[in-house]
This record gives structure tokens, sequence and C-alpha cells, in this order.
């Protein structure tokens, strides 16, 4: 199954590379009062169904693609 698990940092947490992007955008024109940046990645799970998928990229998430300590992750099963 193909989830999609999304990575982004804590509120609260700084996010240089988003306060940037913000600045930019207001220099551009764009009102934009907050960005966040984050990281998106696609994974194929060997899984039986829905809930094994998202047990089992959860468990990556949370080991692998995050630090748990300043970001926070959700998943979405695709074609679900």
């Amino acid at each position: 199954m193909k989830v999609t698990v999304l990575v982004r940092p804590r509120d609260g947490i700084l996010d240089p590379q988003g306060e940037a992007v913000r600045r930019s955008l207001a220099g551009l024109g764009y009102p934009a009062s907050e960005v966040r940046a984050g990281k998106v990645f696609d994974l194929d799970v060997e899984a039986a169904d829905e809930d094994g998928a998202r047990r089992i990229a959860g468990e990556i998430a949370e080991k692998v693609l995050s630090n748990p300590l300043i970001e926070q992750f959700e998943l979405e099963v695709v074609g679900a």
C-alpha cells in the first residue's frame, strides 16, 4: 500500500527555513502570516490492510523519518 508521510516541526519549535520562506513571500507582496517547512516521504508498504500499513508507516516515521522531540508527522494511506 502507498503511504504518504508528512513531517513538520512541532508547534513552538523554531523553523528557520519556514521563516525564510515567509520573509521572501512578504517581500514579494504575499501576506503569509506563518510558513512551516517540512518533508514529504512516499512509501510503498507491504501490508494486508490499511491499519497494517498505518502501523508500519507510523513505526518508520517515528524511528527513521522524524525526530520525535522536535517534529510531528501525519500519515495518509493513498487509495484507501
